[in-house]
């Protein structure tokens, strides 16, 4: 392992997604972080030996408070903070059952459509991934 290999910051998240209760097409779900002011899809610092499916599944349900179903894997993201690299693993999810309640880390969750989503995301980085599950959940 290089020096490099050890200062990255490992994460994983999900693309949550449900089909909309009108009958329309996908809603997927955006999170609030409060410290951030930011929106962006669930996702979270592995622990430990932590696999990163496991640890994706897990922030979702702490985010969010939905199990969730998992689908295809999605690019994964790989960007700097403070002069870290960090890389984000993500999957395409199907919510499950579950009720949101905010807490410190996350005060508010959305749901909406594909375009709404993409145009609500904060990161740039993290519009693609919208396109990405599109894609997952065309080809299913």
């Amino acid at each position: 392992m290089t020096d490099a290999d050890d200062r990255t910051v490992h994460a994983a998240g999900c693309v949550l997604w449900r089909r909309s209760p009108d009958g329309g097409g996908p809603e997927i779900c955006l999170v609030h972080r409060p410290r951030y002011d930011d929106w962006s899809h669930p996702k979270g610092k592995l622990e430990r030996d932590e696999d990163p499916l496991a640890g994706a599944l897990r922030e979702v349900a702490e985010e969010t408070g939905h199990t969730a179903r998992p689908g295809d894997a999605l690019p994964t993201v790989r960007y700097l903070v403070d002069g870290r690299p960090k890389e984000v693993r993500y999957w395409a999810a199907e919510a499950g059952t579950g009720t949101f309640t905010p807490n410190s880390e996350v005060d508010q969750v959305l749901w909406l459509p594909p375009e709404q989503a993409r145009d609500r995301l904060t990161q740039p980085r993290d519009r693609m991934l919208v396109d990405a599950l599109l894609a997952s959940l065309h080809r299913a």
